[in-house]
């Protein structure tokens, strides 16, 4: 398992992977301390826009803007030089166009004097996007970052599962979107407002994580928890 927490308060927890001080923040975010970037995972910009095109149930079209509020305020708190998107950054390469236009200037603002990497997934395989590097996978640090994790990857960061946890408090059954931990592997959460989520309970996730993995809930606090046992919740 990762080493333990350095830190632990409502708006991160923090421990060491792979020798990097690294940070999952409350808000599904990844600060790599060490390696002065940030990580983010799944934002699905233009969702609601893609949904209505194939002729789907129309959602308000705002999460593409509530997504890079978020984002932005994450990047003004922690201050990276270096942004990894890694994969589904958009809900499909029409998306993609579709927000670099709409939200060119927002953007552009958050890239400025930094490093921008989009991690290709496969809801964007081929992004076109206003600026910013395009890639299929990134390495840096002795980290990998991909979209999907691999069944023999160590130092790797990775997306597209939406990982989620559900636990007991005060009688009552929670469930929030989560970072998975072990000693080879970070899953980070879907960062994306219109994103469902995948119990770490179900496969692949069940066989990915390590026995001693630990999850970190995030929302308003973020928390280390252990993996739970037993079958999903129905």
């Amino acid at each position: 398992m990762p080493d333990l927490p350095g830190s632990h308060g409502d708006s991160h927890v923090e421990f060491r992977f792979r020798g990097k001080r690294v940070r999952a923040l409350a808000s599904g975010a990844l600060q790599l301390l060490d390696l002065d970037a940030v990580a983010v995972a799944d934002l699905h910009l233009g969702k609601s826009q893609r949904i209505a095109r194939s002729g789907g149930s129309l959602l308000p079209p705002y999460e593409s803007s509530d997504s890079l509020s978020r984002l932005q305020g994450d990047l003004a708190a922690t201050k990276p030089s270096t942004v990894i998107c890694l994969g589904d950054s958009f809900d499909d390469d029409v998306a993609a166009l579709d927000v670099s236009r709409m939200h060119g200037e927002r953007l552009s603002e958050m890239q400025r004097n930094r490093r921008w990497v989009w991690v290709c997934g496969n809801h964007d395989a081929d992004p076109d996007v206003a600026s910013g590097e395009v890639v299929t996978e990134f390495g840096i640090g002795g980290l990998m970052f991909r979209h999907v994790a691999t069944a023999d990857g160590t130092g790797e960061v990775s997306g597209h599962y939406h990982p989620k946890i559900s636990v007991s408090a005060r009688g009552r059954r929670i469930s929030r979107a989560c970072f998975l931990i072990d000693r080879d592997r970070i899953l980070l959460p879907a960062y994306g407002t219109y994103t469902g989520g995948l119990d770490c309970r179900e496969p692949p996730l069940s066989s990915l994580m390590r026995g001693d993995a630990v999850a970190v809930m995030t929302g308003k606090s973020a928390r280390m928890v252990p993996l739970p046992s037993g079958p999903a919740d129905r």
